[in-house]
């Protein structure tokens, strides 16, 4: 289900943007930066501090990821189901070996939450429909990034 370069990509963004529904029925949009992969048609973050994005899940474990390098404005959005594996139950210490590469996270983890993919879907931005390539934007929005960081110096 997910390819090598969604994979990729997850990996090396970790920041995913979680939509959830409310009990009310309205949307609920909340970041997580400790996204991993689990395995080909599974990924997971770290519950650290998510009481909001919890309590919609184990009452509707409909959900949906995005994720997208900002300088080149491309990424997946990933569809599927979740399930919240709380500390102390069972298949939480085995999910830990997932989240190995965060360090002392594993210390912070109130639970894991794992995300069966049913669906992965390219997201790209309308300027490649305007001719634009990778490259172009990713000059672009470095260059943007570093005018945001004054005093900061970048290496090239």
């Amino acid at each position: 289900m997910l390819t090598a370069d969604m994979q990729r990509v997850i990996r090396e963004q970790r920041l995913g943007y979680v939509a959830t529904v409310n009990a009310d029925g309205t949307p609920n949009v909340s970041p997580k930066a400790t996204f991993t992969v689990i395995d080909h048609a599974t990924i997971g973050f770290a519950e650290l501090r998510s009481p909001g994005t919890l309590r919609n899940l184990k009452t509707n474990s409909a959900v949906e990821v995005n994720f997208v390098d900002p300088f080149v404005r491309k990424g997946y959005r990933v569809a599927g189901t979740a399930a919240v594996v709380e500390r102390g139950a069972a298949g939480f210490d085995e999910l830990l070996v997932a989240f190995a590469e965060f360090g002392d996270l594993a210390a912070r983890m109130r639970a894991a939450v794992t995300i069966t993919v049913r669906k992965a879907l390219p997201i790209t931005s309308p300027a490649y429909d305007r001719g634009a390539t990778e490259a172009d934007l990713r000059r672009l929005w470095t260059a943007k990034f570093r005018r945001l960081q004054p005093g900061e110096r970048f290496e090239e």
